[in-house]
């Protein structure tokens, strides 16, 4: 009778722990949705936010990149500083900067004060995306539930870039541009109330030094790296500013793997992509960033230059999109379980091309039903499976003491190629509208061809990931830190 009771109460007490650490996921995966969503949210918003404070279409592309750059930069030392400081402390610092730049930016009246705050916004979401995403992998150690719960972690991710530009057409339309940052503070404050009651302090699993030179120089070879691509589509291939900046990003980039290679306690232990699981995860992350950031950003201005969509039209017009997304969420998780993670990955690069691809043929004067719907429908099912299996990859085969630094590689690459994407892709786009418009062609033509020319160029990053995906070889190695699970593709 009391091996009966006492069974009973320990199944009572695992059962709320199992209860308890999902509510804890669903907190934290909702903190990462508002870090997603502030990357496009903004996007619909820009048109109005530039005529109300003046700022050139160069100026509003700040707006993104800005947070971007800030995010992806110091991604790397955010992951160190939870693993170094304690993974929950860490992400209760960051998430209540968040809310805090997310006030300011709402009540920005300058220019600067809002491109500050939204590097503000940036830095803080650098210290809690790979701290939650640490969390996570403690929380769920097991293989079987790691994989579900992983699978609603890069569904919530995903979906937060589609109803980004939803929820920013609604708001902008109904409230104006700084609802679009208010909206953070009263979730981004539930966020702040619920973790401390969910999840106990954890300890924090390294006790070196933080590796300040190695986060300074990836940082400025990041900033350097986007400012040469940015200034390329202002000032051209052959003014001495692209090419002194590649040069720089290129020292910079030397100069930080030199340091990695010997400090006692590196901000990257290069060893760790020996993991090749995890280092394909961050490549194709890398990509996958470049296109969903530029797609989501051209997107808006393209429905709205072009097609000449309002606000919540061109919100609306993409529910589409999201909802593709939102349905392939909820079936990717058993396809990896069934299929493997890269088969999965593989199939949602190609769809995702093809829908991208699809896009570009659209005309100036596209019809919404006929050609603009199914491309959406594609690419949401491709960014949907993408996003979920990219992350599976970049976190498997690492334990505890290192989970902040894999949650800060896939989430600084997602970054990294964001910031590139929108830089790089939109000089394509810019160089190509330049180059009709000199042709004698109609201004709202040469858009349209510019944006025709980067949603294809991002149907070709699409394919070199997918390629990527196909030959990669993968090996069973042990990082440090952790062994490599892999899919069983």
């Amino acid at each position: 009778m009391t091996l009966l009771t006492s069974t009973s109460v320990t199944s009572d007490r695992s059962t709320s722990r199992s209860a308890r650490r999902w509510l804890a996921l669903s907190i934290l995966a909702l903190a990462q949705f508002l870090v997603v969503l502030d990357a496009s949210i903004v996007n619909i918003a820009l048109p109005v936010l530039g005529e109300q404070l003046d700022m050139t279409t160069a100026a509003l592309a700040w707006v993104v990149t800005a947070y971007v750059l800030a995010f992806g930069g110091l991604l790397l030392l955010g992951g160190r500083l939870a693993d170094r400081f304690g993974h929950r402390r860490v992400f209760l610092i960051g998430i209540s900067g968040f809310v805090a730049a997310s006030a300011l930016a709402g009540l920005s009246a300058s220019s600067e004060v809002l491109l500050a705050a939204r590097a503000l916004q940036g830095t803080s979401a650098a210290l809690l995306a790979p701290a939650a995403l640490a969390l996570l992998t403690l929380l769920f150690p097991e293989t079987k539930a790691r994989t579900k719960a992983l699978g609603v972690w890069g569904a919530v991710a995903g979906i937060g870039s589609a109803a980004g530009v939803l929820l920013g057409g609604v708001l902008t339309a109904s409230f104006g541009w700084q609802a679009v940052f208010f909206v953070n503070v009263p979730v981004g404050a539930l966020v702040l109330i619920v973790i401390p009651l969910l999840i106990t302090r954890d300890d924090a699993a390294a006790k070196n030094r933080l590796d300040i030179p190695g986060a300074v120089t990836v940082t400025a070879a990041l900033v350097a790296l986007v400012g040469a691509f940015s200034a390329v589509e202002q000032q051209g291939f052959f003014h001495p500013v692209p090419f002194v900046l590649l040069v720089a990003a290129f020292a910079f980039g030397i100069a930080f793997v030199i340091i990695e290679r010997r400090a006692a306690a590196p901000l990257v232990p290069l060893d760790v992509f020996r993991n090749r699981d995890l280092a394909l995860g961050n490549l194709v992350m890398l990509l996958f960033g470049a296109v969903t950031v530029a797609l989501f950003f051209a997107l808006s201005v393209y429905m709205q230059a072009i097609l000449e969509y309002d606000a919540m039209t061109a919100g609306l017009a993409q529910l589409p999109l999201a909802g593709a997304l939102v349905v392939i969420a909820g079936v990717v998780p058993a396809l990896i379980a069934r299929l493997g993670t890269r088969p999965v990955l593989l199939g949602s690069l190609l769809v995702l091309a093809a829908g991208l691809a699809w896009l570009a043929a659209a005309p100036a004067d596209a019809v919404f039903v006929t050609q603009i719907l199914g491309p959406t429908l594609l690419i949401g099912v491709g960014l949907g499976g993408g996003f979920i299996a990219t992350t599976q990859l970049g976190v498997e085969g690492v334990e505890g003491g290192e989970a902040g630094l894999a949650g800060g590689l896939i989430n600084t690459s997602q970054q990294f190629g964001g910031a590139l994407g929108i830089a790089l892709l939109g000089t394509i786009a810019g160089l190509r509208t330049t180059a009709l418009e000199e042709r004698g062609a109609a201004p709202v033509d040469a858009l349209a061809g510019g944006f025709s020319w980067l949603f294809l160029s991002a149907a070709v990053l699409s394919i070199a990931g997918g390629t990527a995906v196909a030959v990669w070889r993968r090996v069973q190695t042990t990082p440090r830190g952790g062994s490599s699970a892999g899919d069983q593709a």
